[in-house]
């Protein structure tokens, strides 16, 4: 069976580049204050605490000799969601993302739990304090380098990992079997470990695609302010953008029940509660988010802040590197760097993208609306975009009539 480390910037985010700031990112920290609230964010002092073995011989990556297999005890592992695609000679393959822990390893907890809770103001609450304890426990345990674990892939036994130094491992696998179909389902599950269950998604290479940026698209992050971020991502219920849900029905049915890609800034460590607020509001698809081996808390409003632009770039070179005759549409927002990146795909691949939509975010306190949602901004940023390809929305249900106008169109040519 083909097995072979995937490339660094495989689907879940395993990035271990650091993509340069701009000045949009530079706009949007210095607006809402995001280097004076990180600099006294609490650091995460165990989050690097392995042994000797595993911090020298996780340098060798996958191909450590020397790894050690997860134990179920002690350990836990998550797998993260994939899209298969066939090669050219229509073997099914995919990268299989796996990201290793050590359980309730984080001595950090209740200080960072503290420092939330001080930081928006909450009062005594002990079942909020539980739900800001529970979504910050994967950002304090420590992280497992070396280590490996074994899935069920169709009645074969297969090894993910080791792990690198990030205690995320990215393997490129050959699926056993033959006969898959278009938007078929397979749940693969870790053997003797403590791990979330994987489901495989496949995608043949041709119909429609949907990309889709999370934060402020399709929820509520409110990512141009730090407090904003605290709030909606370790205190309150995930809220989905309003409308949106219903329209990602209707591209669902309009597009023939599309494969889909959540492309997001977040750190890895919110797969777990990013990929519940998906499974409660949004058709399944495969979560692309950002690696995140930083010593202090502060690494997580960097990520959302930092580089974005060049990072989705480089994560959607890859969706395309796996489904170059699909028709995708993008879908994103004006808070970060969304038109920037789509438009440089656009320019790259025009055959590829049949329609970018960009969410205009209005009403955030600290977002720098004159310069996020200004007309001379979308016109720079699409610039050798035809008008027709783009679209800027504030409410969702002006989405619906251009869906299926390209949609007829496509049937048209067919």
């Amino acid at each position: 069976m083909a097995h072979k480390p995937a490339p660094a910037n495989a689907m879940a985010g395993h990035a271990r580049q650091r993509f340069q700031e701009t000045e949009g990112d530079r706009r949007v920290r210095a607006a809402g204050k995001f280097a004076e609230f990180e600099h006294d964010m609490p650091a995460l002092k165990n989050r690097f605490q392995f042994s000797l073995k595993d911090n020298l011989t996780s340098y060798l990556g996958t191909r450590n000799p020397f790894y050690t297999d997860v134990n179920p005890e002690t350990d836990f592992v998550w797998l993260f969601d994939n899209t298969a695609y066939q090669n050219r000679i229509g073997r099914w393959k995919a990268d299989f993302t796996a990201a290793y822990f050590v359980k309730n390893s984080g001595k950090d907890l209740g200080e960072v739990v503290a420092w939330i809770s001080d930081k928006i103001g909450l009062a005594k609450d002990d079942a909020a304090e539980a739900t800001i304890a529970k979504r910050v426990q994967p950002f304090v345990d420590s992280i497992l380098p070396a280590h490996a674990v074994t899935i069920d892939l169709q009645g074969v036994n297969v090894r993910l990992g080791p792990s690198g130094r990030d205690g995320i491992s990215s393997d490129e696998i050959a699926i056993p079997g033959h006969g898959y179909k278009d938007n078929e389902i397979i749940v693969n599950k870790a053997i003797n470990a403590d791990a979330t269950n994987l489901n495989t998604t496949f995608a043949v290479p041709k119909g429609w695609a949907v990309l889709s940026d999370v934060d402020d698209t399709i929820k509520k992050t409110l990512t141009s302010d730090p407090i904003g971020i605290l709030k909606t991502t370790f205190v309150e219920e995930p809220e989905p953008i309003k409308g949106m849900p219903e329209f990602y029905k209707h591209l669902v049915q309009k597009l023939d029940n599309p494969p889909f890609w959540y492309l997001s800034a977040s750190p890895y460590n919110l797969y777990p509660f990013l990929r519940n607020f998906r499974d409660t509001y949004y058709p399944r698809g495969t979560m692309i988010l950002r690696e995140a081996s930083w010593m202090n808390l502060a690494g997580f409003l960097a990520n959302l802040t930092q580089g974005t632009e060049a990072y989705k770039v480089d994560r959607i070179e890859k969706v395309h590197e796996e489904f170059p005759k699909r028709k995708f549409i993008l879908i994103g927002d004006s808070t970060q760097s969304d038109p920037e990146a789509y438009a440089t795909m656009y320019r790259k691949y025009p055959k590829w993208i049949a329609a970018i939509y960009i969410r205009k975010v209005e009403g955030v306190a600290e977002m720098d609306e004159n310069k996020k949602n200004e007309p001379d901004r979308f016109k720079e940023a699409f610039k050798d975009v035809p008008e027709s390809v783009w679209y800027v929305f504030t409410d969702p249900g002006e989405l619906y009539a251009k869906v299926d106008a390209l949609v007829a169109k496509s049937e048209s040519k067919s």
